[in-house]
Parts: structure tokens; sequence; C-alpha cells
């Protein structure tokens, strides 16, 4: 097995402790994994201490990448990650940091938008819509609207020039908004966006640990939720939205499930979705536990814990590097054979349940969605690349686009 020399961290120093209660949300249910954090939720000053000196020393770049992620890590309180800058300054030495912020913006006020500005975090923001679109999944414990909370936060987020991208889920719902969803984006501001499909299996009763939204493996009684994203309805919405931003945004808005498919075209991996093998996106939980990736959230998976083990050798564990390559030797038999296998390779592990044409339940849910989408979009990328290569202005690289294509 190959040894995994680059690896990002996805940090949860809230773990799954959340201001509000997403329907669809897949990590609320972890805090069934730690009974006795109840009411020591946070990640303690020893395991933020431990994590940051062996993040940096773990990495072989000169650019060490901090990935804070929740429920919400606005929970903790500005205080926490003024204290991780700290750490990161004593330990990073030569080395450059970037920090990365995963938000439902709701807590986000002046004093956050100017904390996050003055160290130029990059936050991602997560919306999945309009109002309607919004509200639909997105709502507080009391089941009310989160929708106007999470604009004025965005609206403090550009009043202090931080840069935010969008992450939005794509639902049973939304999916039959493409253009109005990506409409709305950008007018609130959003020039980074990434589509997310919704895709989960819930088991009829819950397992030993209380879980019911299962591992790709499991064998009783489930289905797809009611929130989940028809598959190929997942590929339409993208198609749309590709044909009206290839004519009007190229080159000003990025949505980055194009840029990957793009970027897989050329023989760069850029998302480990898409990757032939996986391993090397691992998350750590506000004890300091650390999983082989975030949709594995599982006792199985639980390859050590950062206070007592060092990064590198957790990723390159046995253990771990099994499980990144048994991504590539689990595709399934009708993968082998497909047009689109080079930019899709079967797609993300978490999705093959469905079952494939020699029997074996290891075919993505995803399979017609990403067909239907790569087979569209792959022929007018390939036209993209020539006309970029003609060194265009971007108005007539806009106009070659529109008229080439459309």
């Amino acid at each position: 097995m190959t040894s995994i020399s680059n690896f990002q961290m996805i940090a949860k120093p809230s773990g799954s402790v959340c201001n509000i209660d997403c329907t669809y949300c897949f990590y609320l249910e972890k805090e069934k994994l730690y009974p006795d954090r109840k009411n020591h939720w946070k990640m303690d000053d020893e395991t933020l201490a431990s994590y940051i000196q062996k993040q940096i020393q773990s990495q072989k770049g000169e650019v060490i990448d901090f990935i804070w992620q929740g429920g919400e890590p606005t929970l903790l309180g500005i205080e926490f990650f003024a204290k991780a800058l700290e750490l990161q300054n004593k330990y990073k030495g030569t080395k450059q940091v970037q920090n990365f912020f995963q938000t439902n913006t709701i807590r986000i006020d002046d004093e956050w938008a100017k904390f996050l500005g003055k160290h130029q975090f990059l936050v991602g923001v997560s919306i999945d819509g309009d109002r309607e679109v919004n509200d639909k999944y997105r709502v507080s414990r009391s089941g009310k609207s989160t929708f106007d909370d999470v604009l004025r936060g965005i609206e403090y987020l550009k009043k202090h020039k931080v840069e935010f991208n969008t992450l939005t889920v794509v639902n049973e719902f939304n999916v039959r908004k493409p253009l109005e969803t990506y409409r709305f984006l950008k007018s609130i501001g959003s020039q980074f966006m990434q589509f997310i499909p919704l895709v989960e299996r819930q088991a009829m009763e819950a397992d030993e640990h209380g879980l019911t939204l299962i591992q790709p493996d499991f064998s009783g009684q489930c289905s797809v939720t009611p929130w989940s994203v028809p598959a190929k309805a997942y590929g339409s919405f993208l198609n749309t939205i590709f044909d009206y931003w290839v004519v009007n945004d190229f080159n000003r808005v990025f949505v980055m499930n194009f840029e990957q498919t793009m970027s897989q075209m050329i023989g760069r991996s850029s998302a480990c979705v898409f990757s032939e093998t996986c391993g090397g996106d691992l998350v750590m939980e506000a004890n300091g536990d650390v999983y082989s990736c975030d949709h594995f959230v599982y006792p199985e998976h639980k390859l050590g814990n950062v206070n007592e083990d060092e990064l590198d050798a957790l990723v390159n564990s046995p253990q771990n590097l099994h499980f990144g390559e048994s991504k590539k030797r689990n595709i399934s038999r009708d993968c082998l054979d497909c047009p689109v296998k080079q930019v899709c390779n079967g797609g993300c592990p978490k999705h093959r349940f469905q079952v494939s044409s020699d029997g074996k339940p290891n075919k993505n849910y995803l399979c017609e969605g990403f067909k239907t989408h790569f087979m569209h979009v792959i022929p007018k990328m390939v036209g993209m690349f020539e006309l970029m290569e003609r060194q265009l202005t971007p108005k007539q690289l806009k106009g070659a686009m529109k008229k080439r294509f459309y």
C-alpha cells in the first residue's frame, strides 16, 4: 500500500454540538458516541495545543491548513480561536498557516467578523438557498426560521471584507430550483460556491451506539432518507447551472464542482470524492479522537487520539491505508467500463450501496447523476480548454463560448 505524504485534517472542536437542528444533518447524532462529554463538549487546552503542534510537525509542505468545523465552531467563542492563533505562531517556525472556518453565520456579529477578517480566515458559509429553500431543513431547535440570522451574519462578513464561500447541500427540495438557487447565492455576494449532494440511509433500528444513519456496508433493514437528493436530478441540477454559468459567469464566479471536474480531466485530483483512493482527509473530534473520514465517524474507523499518537503515524497506519485503498479495490463492475470513470472513480465510498450488474452492493447511489452531468459537461469543457489556449480576453472568451456551445 502506498504511503500518504500529504493529508488534511478537519477539526471539530465543538464536536457535534450546534445551535440549530438541521433535519438532514448526519453529524448531530454523533453525540451518542460521546455521552460522557455532554457537559464537557469543548476541546480543552491540552488537546488544542497537541493538535496544533502535531499538525504543523506532520505536514511536509510550507503551508499548513487548519480547517475548523462542527457542529458550530462559533459556540466556542473568539477566545478559543485567539488561543489557537497564539499556538500556531508558537509552533509554525518558518511555515505559513492558513485557517478555514465553516459556520452557519447565525452567531457572526461585528466582533466575530472583525476577528475573522483581521486574521484572514477563509469562511465557508452553510446556506441552501433563499428563505423557502433554506428554511425547509435548516431550522432552529424550536423549528423556527434561521434565514434572517444567516443573512445578517453574511452582511457582517462583507462589512469586514472577510473572504467567504458558500456550501450548499443539494437535497430533494432545492434540486428542483437550480437557477433560482445559483442566482440567489450570487445575489448575496457568493463568488465561490460548492454544491454538495445529500445522500443518507437510515436504519429501521438504532445500533448499539444509538446511531441510525448507516455505513454503506450495512445489511439490515434501511431506506434512503426522504430528504436525500434523487441521483439523476442532481446531475440535471448541475447541468442547468453549468449551462448558465459558462456563458454568464465563467472566470467571475467559481463553482467548485466544475473546477474539480476540470482538474480531474487534466489528471490533477482535487477532491477526495473523485480520487482513485482516499484516506488523506481525516477528521478529529473535540477530545482528540481521529477518524479516517468525516463520513466514517464510527468506532471501527477510529485511528487513535492526537494526545497520544503522531498524526503522520495515524494517517499511514495499516488501518487507514487499508481504508483508503479499499475505495479502489471495491469499485463496482459497472464503473470499470464507464466512459466517465476518469473523472468519477466511483465516487465516495459512503454512497456505494446500490447493486451493481454483478450483484454486489457497491455501485454509487449517485451513478446516474454523475453520468448525466459528466457526459453533458466534459465535451463542453474540452472546448473551453481549446478556447482558453487561444488567450482570448474575458469578453472574447465569453462570446466564443456562447457561440460555440449555445
